[in-house]
């Protein structure tokens, strides 16, 4: 009786409903999208596009807007230039340049520490932006992150079988005729908008832990794309669910709580298929034994 209690007391606080509300959005979004991104081996990439997200509201905070204006415009500018700028093969197909990436994560921090100089506010606001905040969430901001990430959800959707296909083989891909640059360009911008959109709730230093370990955790049980995909969500909304509610009865962060969580559900599923393997490899030397 005494934990059902504190449920439903837990669920009676709007902040506590926006706050599940807006971290399943994002989880969502993040899932999905981040199984693409870890297939693509662009994990680099979804950490420099995270990192965009703070000098972004940082300089958004600075100028008195939105911070939320300042995640979108950066992240989808870094993306934008990341997509544009790197060299193609002869086939055409997406080369992930690591000092180009480097160097633009580089210049958004310096950007991020110049705008937190600059700034002559409240500081408590801009740690915000790096470790993010459940509890400010409301419903106008639920609203904004249901819209935002429906629209690149059902992009997503839209790209989802060519996207596949030159993720797996970019150079048959090309030589069918896909157009490869402009649909890995257009990944990049979808990737943008989700990481911006999660680093709303979780902070800049934090959404790599939902982008990332929840869609590895799906890539380590299964490789097929669908199941992969729906596990990647699962994983990363019941991460998200559990970080929230041992916050709530506990003084510290929920951030914390859902990188460790994710962390700790990716190290299971390496175990466990280890485990795995060792016990086939060890049934198929006793079979060969037994057959000698």
């Amino acid at each position: 009786m005494g934990v059902a209690s504190d449920i439903r007391q837990m669920f009676g606080y709007p902040f506590m409903v926006n706050a599940f509300r807006a971290g399943t959005i994002v989880a969502i979004a993040s899932g999905s999208m981040g199984w693409f991104m870890v297939l693509r081996r662009q994990t680099f990439a979804g950490h420099t596009l995270s990192l965009v997200g703070f000098p972004g509201a940082a300089g958004a905070v600075l100028l008195g807007v939105s911070p939320a204006l300042g995640y979108f415009g950066f992240c989808i500018a870094a993306a934008l230039v990341i997509g544009l700028a790197v060299r193609t093969d002869e086939a055409g197909t997406y080369r992930e340049e690591s000092a180009l990436i480097g160097s633009v994560q580089a210049m958004a921090l310096a950007c991020g520490f110049l705008f937190v100089g600059l700034y002559h506010g409240n500081l408590n606001g801009l740690t915000s932006l790096l470790f993010g905040s459940f509890l400010g969430i409301t419903p106008g901001d639920v609203l904004a992150l249901l819209l935002v990430a429906g629209g690149s959800l059902v992009a997503l959707c839209l790209i989802a079988r060519p996207l596949l296909f030159t993720s797996v083989d970019p150079e048959v891909a090309a030589a069918a005729g896909l157009p490869v640059r402009p649909i890995s360009l257009g990944f990049l911008v979808l990737l943008g908008i989700a990481v911006a959109e999660a680093s709303q709730v979780t902070g800049s230093l934090l959404v790599f832990s939902l982008l990332v370990l929840p869609a590895a955790t799906a890539h380590v049980i299964t490789g097929r794309p669908l199941l992969g995909i729906a596990l990647s969500m699962a994983f990363a909304v019941l991460v998200t669910w559990a970080g929230l509610v041992i916050a709530y009865f506990t003084p510290y962060p929920t951030g914390a709580f859902i990188a460790t969580l994710s962390f700790g559900a990716y190290v299971a599923a390496r175990v466990i298929r280890l485990g795995s393997h060792r016990s086939r490899f060890q049934a198929s030397v006793a079979s060969a034994g037994v057959r000698a």
